[in-house]
């Protein structure tokens, strides 16, 4: 469990949060995946309200996201984007980011939403690694400019 943040953290977590999810709303409908806001937005959450947790590091982030990603391409590919697909696409990820030591839960919507939005495959990039990497640059430099915190608690 994460420590309450200060006042002044709560601040920055808010300015942060808005920057970086700003910048994805752009990405995401500039690239006509407006769903993918879902999963970013849950991701947010743990990257700037809970910093300190597995589930919020920079690895967890970009490659559980990506994992969810490429896990519901693949699904698209093979089966289409039936409710049952959505389901596999999901349970899937979940496992394959268990196996990678990566889990992160909004990797699992956005495997979901991937299947739902019956993606292509530049969706794997763009939105889904830039907007990670977006995120996390957003949660590095809001935290660090707090003295005596410091994001992320590790890189790998």
């Amino acid at each position: 469990m994460s420590t309450p943040l200060s006042f002044k953290a709560n601040c920055f977590s808010y300015i942060g949060s808005f920057i970086g999810i700003a910048a994805l709303a752009y990405i995401s409908v500039s690239t006509h995946y407006p769903l993918i806001a879902a999963p970013f937005g849950a991701a947010a959450v743990l990257l700037f309200a809970a910093p300190d947790s597995p589930l919020a590091q920079p690895r967890n982030c970009i490659v559980g996201n990506f994992l969810g990603g490429l896990v519901s391409l693949i699904m698209v590919h093979l089966f289409g984007s039936e409710p049952w697909v959505m389901a596999l696409a999901v349970a899937t990820a979940i496992k394959v980011m268990q196996l990678t030591k990566t889990l992160h839960p909004p990797g699992g919507a956005v495997a979901l939403v991937g299947v739902m939005s019956r993606a292509e495959w530049s969706f794997l990039f763009t939105p889904v690694l830039a907007g990670s990497i977006v995120l996390v640059f957003c949660t590095f430099v809001f935290n660090n400019l707090m003295p005596g915190r410091t994001y992320p608690k590790h890189w790998l």
